[in-house]
């Protein structure tokens, strides 16, 4: 084999322009990303369904209808906007970059939107305006978002470097975690209450730090793997690309323990406002929960490439949900268990969770691989809106769920304080839905996703040695 094949596209001698080689600026830069995704995405997902209910006063089950409908409205308006990415020339600037840049504006006037305070109206009137606003927020967050974690897989070819890319990404999104679960929640409830005009400025400073963010990621990144340009009145065929996302085994496996993932992480991350707030009565410990997951991540990061160079992304992800699931059943069988216990095994359980999180997003980009190994086109955008479509199917459920699981248990909004199997409910839905979620996403690794460590390597050789006879 020649060692032009084991070379980054930046590495080749056929680039008629130098690129800068991938290094720690782009490294900082995609962390800034999801910095940007998250100060929206972790706002919206912790508190905007306290918000309908306690200060809309919209029913719990009205609440996850409309994150049900919206959910899927949103999987659907995600691939269409990745075809509509890939069917568009690429820049100088890159060929995902630039609507990052044009996207980011809208994304953070309907964040602002949501948490708008409109006393005195109508139910109706509240109830179709968290859909009008909702369903648009949610428009717009994939068409930031689906360029942004498109662009992983043309940073660079190196499986190592797209490893690290996705434990960046997590601690960006782990930081903008820690300022608003552990911060806002502090400022946002006054007297266990929360609060519509501090969180309504919340948004408001979210949103500007959200575009900061995004012009970081845009500057900072450089997009080193180019498709090759298309003749005139050549398209992507659709039908090569159906084909080839029916055989993409990677993707499928992956898209089946996504929808199992997501929906556990978002059901538990709307569930445990209430968790703190009515089983602990506690609800500013919400802010000590969040220190906990976020150092879990800060902690698992700096073993996250020496890892995944020893054992593979495959093994790693596996034993991080293994634990995970133990955790969680320990949680679930401790009777009547305090605050600081809870705390200590929850670390446990959220550092295993660390590195699958860490290391999600370098399995996309590992699928992106192999469709363009199957059918010789570079989709990044397609393949890549279809993984987003199912952890949005996930992320829709989790939001019917939590509404459905909170008028299950017997959540009554109108009360101060929630009867004791209310909140003994509450517990049982936060630790073992998760415990037995995680186990099943742990056997789905192991035994069904084929790309573990040696196979990864192929991979990659294999498409470094078709693009090079590509540009002979």
């Amino acid at each position: 084999m020649s060692q032009a094949a084991l070379k980054t596209p930046e590495q080749l001698p056929n680039n008629t322009k130098p690129v800068r080689p991938f290094g720690m600026r782009d490294k900082i830069g995609y962390l800034f990303g999801d910095f940007g995704n998250d100060f929206s995405f972790i706002l919206v997902s912790t508190f905007l369904m306290v918000y309908y209910t306690d200060v809309f006063g919209i029913s719990a089950a009205a609440v996850g209808t409309l994150f049900l409908v919206a959910r899927f409205w949103d999987a659907i308006t995600d691939v269409v906007w990745g075809r509509f990415i890939d069917s568009r020339k690429t820049t100088s600037k890159g060929k995902f970059k630039p609507w990052i840049f044009r996207m980011s504006f809208p994304l953070a006037i309907a964040t602002i939107l949501l948490f708008l305070p409109i006393p005195g109206m109508s139910d109706g009137f509240y109830l179709a305006y968290a859909y009008v606003t909702y369903m648009a927020w949610a428009a717009l967050y994939g068409t930031v978002n689906i360029p942004y974690g498109s662009m992983a897989s043309v940073i660079s070819s190196d499986s190592t470097d797209r490893a690290s890319l996705s434990g960046w990404r997590t601690t960006g999104a782990m930081a903008a975690n820690l300022v608003i679960s552990a911060g806002a929640p502090l400022i946002v409830f006054v007297d266990n209450e929360v609060s519509a005009s501090r969180l309504s400025m919340i948004a408001v400073l979210f949103a500007i730090l959200a575009i900061a963010c995004y012009m970081a990621c845009v500057n900072l990144t450089t997009e080193r793997i180019k498709q090759p340009e298309k003749k005139p009145g050549e398209n992507i065929n659709f039908a090569t690309t159906v084909k080839g996302l029916a055989k993409n085994k990677p993707l499928i496996t992956l898209l089946v323990a996504s929808i199992l993932f997501m929906l556990t992480m978002m059901l538990v991350g709307s569930i445990n406002i209430y968790l703190f707030k009515d089983y602990f009565e506690n609800a500013t410990a919400f802010s000590i929960f969040s220190l906990i997951q976020s150092g879990a991540v800060f902690l698992a990061m700096p073993a996250l490439t020496p890892l995944v160079k020893r054992f593979g992304k495959k093994e790693l992800g596996s034993a991080g949900m293994l634990i995970a699931g133990i955790a969680y059943l320990v949680l679930y069988l401790i009777p009547n268990i305090s605050l600081p216990v809870f705390f200590t095994i929850n670390a446990i359980g959220l550092f295993g969770f660390a590195f699958f999180n860490l290391i999600i997003w370098a399995f996309v980009s590992d699928a992106i691989d192999y469709q363009e190994y199957l059918t010789g086109s570079r989709e990044d955008g397609t393949v890549y809106a279809v993984y987003s479509f199912a952890r949005k199917i996930g992320q829709a459920f989790a939001g019917g769920l939590a509404g459905y699981a909170l008028t299950f248990v017997g959540y009554n909004n109108a009360a101060t304080v929630q009867a004791q199997e209310v909140k003994d409910g509450i517990y049982t839905v936060a630790t073992l839905i998760p415990a037995i979620t995680y186990f099943i996403v742990f056997l789905i690794l192991v035994f069904v996703y084929p790309l573990n460590k040696e196979r990864t390597k192929k991979l990659e050789i294999a498409l470094a040695e078709k693009r090079e006879a590509a540009k002979e």
